[in-house]
């Protein structure tokens, strides 16, 4: 009798793991598809702003149009509406995680920036390019998701290779691909998710 009553004990303590496992897979899932839009909406701000700046500087000359890179944070705001239709959806670590690090993200780029325009010259394609990478992998890792970490990996390193190769204006074409590929990864996932 007290064999059977172990037997039990164990089979509710496998059936518990594996409620909890089901259930941080379904969160996963559910904050990747959630999730995916920003991707979309920062891929779309990347490549915009990357091409008109490309743009402005391949015809006038002047890298003066680089200081158009401090109205990337106008995005916020727009981020923060998209969420505000989420009040309903429960918040949970993982959402949290990845806000975090893309909020993270966005600090060191602007400091960054700030730095090299007031008074350190700094490579700024290259580190921000990397963090970038590092960014999107990291998210990856944290949603258990290859193509996001992959695409990450390609921007992160191969945007760094490029970036020392490259000395024009084309550097911008890095931050082009960039937003392709932040977009591209929104897309995917919120497609692989529905």
């Amino acid at each position: 009798m007290e064999e059977k009553i172990e037997r039990n004990e164990e089979m509710t303590a496998a059936k518990s793991l594996s409620l909890i496992t089901e259930t941080l897979n379904n969160s996963r899932r559910d904050i990747l598809r959630n999730n995916s839009k920003y991707f979309v909406l920062w891929g779309c701000l990347l490549t915009v702003m990357s091409l008109a700046i490309y743009l402005l500087w391949h015809f006038t000359g002047s890298p003066k149009w680089n200081f158009l890179w401090f109205a990337m944070p106008l995005g916020y705001p727009i981020a923060a509406l998209m969420g505000s239709r989420d009040k309903g959806r429960p918040q949970n670590e993982i959402g949290r995680i990845l806000g975090n690090i893309w909020t993270v993200f966005g600090v060191f780029s602007v400091c960054i920036s700030v730095i090299a325009v007031s008074w350190v010259p700094l490579h700024v394609t290259l580190l921000i390019v990397v963090m970038l990478g590092i960014a999107e992998s990291i998210s990856g890792a944290v949603l258990k998701n290859w193509p996001v970490i992959i695409a990450g990996f390609i921007l992160g390193v191969g945007g760094a290779l490029v970036a020392v190769l490259v000395k024009s204006e084309a550097q911008l074409l890095l931050f082009t691909l960039g937003g392709v590929l932040l977009a591209a990864t929104g897309l995917t996932v919120k497609y692989q998710y529905r």
